[in-house]
């Protein structure tokens, strides 16, 4: 009977743990919700962006996300080719290719919101390459 009342006692112990990380997990969530609705970025800055001062800035190779963004659009690469001329991975380059940072917004929780940062792609240009990605079938 101890080693059953035991197990009973573990048990109730790891639900209360259990509950202890739910409601730590739902606290950081619904931070970080509030933080992209202020236009701030979570995670790491992306490629072509760096951290100053806390804020997202463009970086100095700033300029090669737009020339991955319209070598995309505008030629018939295929994206290990296009990945391989950027030394990126094909996935890091899908990444680049559909991050809506790169138009001055955060998303976050599949919700998108407006960023305090500068945008290196002008919406035009990243909906073209959306609608690409689409015709192509590449998620």
């Amino acid at each position: 009977m101890g080693e059953l009342e035991d197990l009973r006692k573990e048990n109730e112990e790891l639900k209360k743990e259990i509950e202890k990380l739910k409601s730590i997990h739902i606290t950081r969530k619904k931070s970080m919700s509030e933080k992209a609705m202020h236009g701030n970025l979570m995670s790491r800055a992306p490629f072509g962006y760096q951290i100053s001062d806390g804020k997202l800035i463009p970086a100095q190779n700033f300029r090669e996300i737009e020339e991955i963004f319209e070598a995309f659009l505008n030629n018939n690469l295929s994206l290990r080719t296009l990945a391989e001329k950027h030394n990126l991975s094909v996935n890091g380059l899908k990444k680049i290719l559909k991050n809506f940072t790169y138009i001055g917004k955060i998303k976050f929780n599949n919700q998108i919101h407006e960023g305090t940062h500068q945008p290196i792609v002008s919406s035009t240009l990243f909906n073209h390459v959306q609608n690409k990605l689409e015709r192509l079938g590449i998620r």
